[in-house]
C-alpha cells in the first residue's frame, strides 16, 4: 500500500461531540511504521551525450569539400567532408586493370588447351612420326648398299644414321608436346597464377578502401558540434575534422561524495529533474558506478541512462534533453530501514526550532481523548511524509489539521473522535 493511500484511508475526522469552550475541530492521520525507509538526498548532475566522438581523417589529403556546419543533424553514413581523390582514383583504376589481367591469365590456365591446339599438336606428332619412318627406311637402304660395297660412301652412311636419329628425337619431342597439350598446365603453374590474382585483388581492395577513406562519413546519427577544418586545408592522417554527439539517449553524470558511494548500486531507481524543464521529472536507473574517485573532490562519478525521445517525427529530430543541461538527481544515501512516518502537516515548529506533533491519546481515568504535544526529532523525508523520532508508537494518530490552535502544555485540548467512512 502506498503512503498516499495509507493516509487517505487512515485519516480520522475528530469532531467536537461534547459542548465546551475548549473543544477544537481537527483532522488526524496515522503514525505508520515503515520497513523500507531510505534517506534521500539531491545531487547536482550534468546531462551528457551517450556518444561523443572527434572524427579524424584516415588519410593524408587536401579538403576539397566541407559539407556540414556545427549544429547540423547528420544520419549515419552521410559524408561530412571530401578530400581530393584524383591521384588515388588513378591508382584504383590501374589496380583494377592489373587484377583483371591476372584473372584472365588464371582463367586461361584453368580452361586448359583448346581443341584446335590439341589437333595441331597431334598433327605435328604425326608429321614427326612420318619423317622418322622415312629417315629410318633411308638409313637401312644406305647401310645395305654400303655393306655390299656399292657406290655409297662412309660419309653418306653417317649422314643417313644422323638423319634417322634426328627424326626420332623430333618424334619424341612432338609426342611430349602432344601429351603436355592434353594434360594442360602444371598444378604449380595454376597455384602461381592464383597467387598472382589474389595479390592483385588484395591490392585493388586496399586501394579501393583507401579511396573510400577520402570521404569522411558520420559514424552514427547525431549532431555536429564542432568544425575542425576548412576547404583547401591540408589534413594529415589522424587530424580532427568534425566533432559529433548522439543524444537519442543521454547519461546524467553525478558526482557522489565518498560517504554515500557504498550504497549506490547499478539498477537503483532515481528521480531526475532538470532546471530547464521545471514542470517535468524523469524516473531512471543507475547504470554505472565508477570505482575511481576524483582526487581533488573525493567524489565518485555515477551515471544514469535516460531515454531522450524526440518530440516529433520531423527531420532533424527535436530533443528536449540537451547535452550540458543542469540536472538534479534524488539518490538514496542509506540502506533501507524501519522508521515511524507521519504526514508533514503534523509538524508544529516551536520557537527555538524545536518540533512537536500532537498525538491523540485517551485519559486512563476519564476515558476522554485529548491532543498531547510530543517533542520529536526529524529524520528522512519521503514525499509528503517524514520520519519522526520521539515518544510515538505505530498505529497512533497525530493531528494534521488544526494543530496550530492546540495547547502545547498541560492541560491538553480534549477531543472526541468520529470514525471516518473508508473509501
Amino acid at each position: 500500500m502506498t503512503i498516499s493511500s495509507v493516509l487517505a484511508t487512515n485519516v480520522l475526522a475528530l469532531v467536537l461531540m461534547q459542548p465546551g469552550p475548549q473543544a477544537a475541530l481537527v483532522v488526524a492521520g496515522d503514525v505508520e511504521l515503515r520497513q523500507d525507509v531510505t534517506e534521500v538526498r539531491e545531487f547536482v548532475g550534468t546531462v551528457m551525450p551517450v556518444k561523443r566522438t572527434v572524427i579524424g581523417s584516415a588519410v593524408d589529403g587536401r579538403v576539397e569539400q566541407f559539407l556540414v556546419n556545427d549544429g547540423d543533424w547528420v544520419p549515419q553514413g552521410e559524408p561530412l567532408a571530401e578530400l581530393l581523390k584524383t591521384t588515388i582514383g588513378l591508382e584504383v583504376a590501374a589496380a583494377k586493370a592489373e587484377m583483371e589481367l591476372r584473372q584472365h591469365e588464371l582463367t586461361e590456365l584453368e580452361n586448359g588447351s583448346r581443341p584446335e591446339e590439341i589437333a595441331q599438336a597431334e598433327a605435328a606428332k604425326g608429321r614427326a612420326a612420318a619423317l622418322a619412318t622415312f629417315a629410318e627406311a633411308r638409313m637401312e637402304r644406305i647401310r645395305a648398299l654400303f655393306e655390299r660395297g656399292a657406290s655409297t660412301s662412309q660419309e653418306e652412311m653417317e649422314e643417313a644414321v644422323s638423319m634417322a636419329t634426328a627424326a626420332q628425337q623430333t618424334l619424341a619431342e612432338a609426342a611430349a608436346t602432344y601429351r603436355l597439350v592434353l594434360e594442360g598446365p602444371r598444378p604449380e603453374r595454376l597455384l602461381q597464377a592464383r597467387a598472382q590474382w589474389d595479390l592483385a585483388q588484395a591490392n585493388y581492395e586496399r586501394l579501393q578502401d583507401m579511396y573510400h577513406k577520402f570521404t569522411v562519413r558520420a559514424p552514427f546519427d547525431g549532431f555536429v558540434i564542432a568544425e575542425n577544418t576548412e576547404v583547401g586545408e591540408w589534413v594529415s592522417r589522424g587530424d580532427p575534422v568534425v566533432e559529433m554527439i548522439a543524444i537519442d539517449s543521454v547519461e546524467i553524470q553525478v558526482a557522489v561524495p565518498e560517504a554515500y558511494i557504498d550504497v549506490q548500486r547499478p539498477g537503483q531507481p532515481v528521480t531526475v529533474r532538470l532546471e530547464a524543464l521545471p514542470d517535468q521529472s524523469f524516473t531512471a536507473t543507475v547504470t554505472r558506478v565508477i570505482p575511481q574517485a576524483d582526487l581533488r573532490s573525493r567524489t565518485f562519478p555515477l551515471k544514469i541512462l535516460l531515454e531522450n525521445t524526440p518530440q516529433t517525427d520531423t527531420s532533424p529530430p527535436q530533443y528536449r534533453l540537451k547535452a550540458g543541461m543542469l540536472a538534479r538527481v534524488s539518490l538514496a544515501v542509506s540502506e533501507p530501514r524501519s522508521a515511524l512516518m507521519v504526514s508533514k502537516d503534523a509538524l508544529v515548529l516551536e520557537e527555538g526550532r524545536s518540533t512537536l506533533v500532537f498525538v491523540i491519546r485517551k485519559d486512563p481515568k476519564s476515558g476522554a481523548l485529548s491532543a498531547v504535544a510530543v517533542p520529536v526529532r526529524l529524520g528522512t523525508e519521503q514525499g509528503a511524509e517524514i520520519e519522526v523520532i520521539g515518544d510515538l508508537r505505530d498505529g497512533e494518530r497525530v493531528v494534521i489539521v488544526g494543530n496550530e490552535r492546540l495547547s502545547r502544555r498541560p492541560p491538553f485540548t480534549p477531543v472526541n473522535v468520529q470514525q471516518p467512512t473508508k473509501k
